[in-house]
């Protein structure tokens, strides 16, 4: 579905602000996996796929920043905080591989059939794991709140623990977005339709 400028425009501050108030309220205050924030990376990279200049850096920023406020307004220093170690900038690879995910979806879907749907489910599935292994794995590594000795029997029994959730979380956010997809296309379509119908 082609988009104009200002059709991009607004899907980014949609995605942005889905993005800050499920961030704000869920991730950091009490370590849920209702964070929106993959789920609008992958929906970012498919919608607004060749404007990842602008789009994921304003999108990265926005984490960060929701982050700090977050952390700072509970009266602790950013880098003192649970979630915060040397690990927190691999956040950036991380997203990058579902926005990555999503812009190769965008290049290879095929429309509204069903082949677009298990392309779909793959492609997600694939980046979400990238992203899953990058962040927890840098986590289990390189933060010092995870207690010693480190072991690689260890990282796949913390893997485990918490992949499925993260995965049924950024796959929801996926499925709203999807359906808000069809929704869009098919109202694109009756509005050309109705338009050359009258001529």
């Amino acid at each position: 579905m082609a988009t104009t400028q200002p059709q991009r425009l607004g899907i980014f501050i949609a995605l942005a602000l889905v993005m800050a108030a499920t961030r704000i309220h869920l991730s950091l205050l009490h370590h849920s996996v209702w964070d929106a924030s993959w789920g609008v990376f992958f929906l970012a990279g498919f919608w607004l796929r060749g404007q990842g200049r602008w789009a994921f850096p304003l999108l990265m920023a926005e984490a960060i920043l929701v982050d700090y406020v977050v952390i700072t307004q509970q009266g602790i220093p950013f880098w003192s905080h649970y979630c915060v170690s040397p690990a927190y900038w691999f956040l950036i690879p991380s997203y990058g591989a579902l926005w990555l995910g999503g812009s190769w979806l965008a290049r290879r879907q095929l429309g509204l059939r069903l082949p677009t749907l298990g392309l779909a489910a793959l492609t997600l599935l694939v980046s979400e794991a990238v992203c899953y292994l990058i962040s927890n794995g840098s986590f289990y590594w390189l933060s010092a709140n995870v207690p010693a000795p480190r072991s690689f029997g260890a990282w796949f029994v913390n893997l485990g623990d918490w992949y499925l959730p993260f995965l049924e979380t950024t796959a929801l956010y996926v499925a709203l977005g999807a359906l808000l997809h069809v929704f869009a296309v098919q109202v694109s379509r009756m509005l050309q339709h109705g338009g050359q119908t009258q001529h």
